[in-house]
C-alpha cells in the first residue's frame, strides 16, 4: 500500500519531465528557440506545482522548503526563457 501511495504522488514530477522532454525533442529536431521556451515552461510548471501542492503530494519536487523550491524553480525557468529569447540566431 505504501508503494502505491508513493508512486501516485510522483505525477507532478512526471508531468514536468514529459513537458521538458517535449521541449528537448523540439529543440533537437525542429526550432531550438521554441524548444528552449517549452523547456523553460516545464521548469516554471514544476515551480507552480510545488507552490500549490502539499509536501507529500509534490513527491520528488519536494527538495527543501516550499518557498525555496518554488522561488528557485521559477527563477531558473525565467532565466532559461530570458536567455532563449535574447540569444541571437
Amino acid at each position: 500500500m505504501a508503494g502505491e501511495a508513493q508512486r501516485g504522488s510522483e505525477w507532478p514530477l512526471v508531468l514536468s519531465l514529459l513537458v521538458a522532454t517535449t521541449g528537448l525533442v523540439i529543440l533537437t529536431f525542429y526550432d531550438w528557440r521554441n524548444g528552449v521556451l517549452i523547456f523553460a515552461g516545464s521548469v516554471v510548471l514544476a515551480g507552480l506545482l510545488r507552490a500549490t501542492l502539499s509536501d507529500t503530494a509534490a513527491g520528488l519536487l519536494h527538495v527543501r522548503g516550499r518557498m525555496f523550491d518554488t522561488t528557485f524553480l521559477i527563477a531558473v525557468g525565467a532565466a532559461i526563457a530570458a536567455l532563449g529569447l535574447i540569444v541571437p540566431n
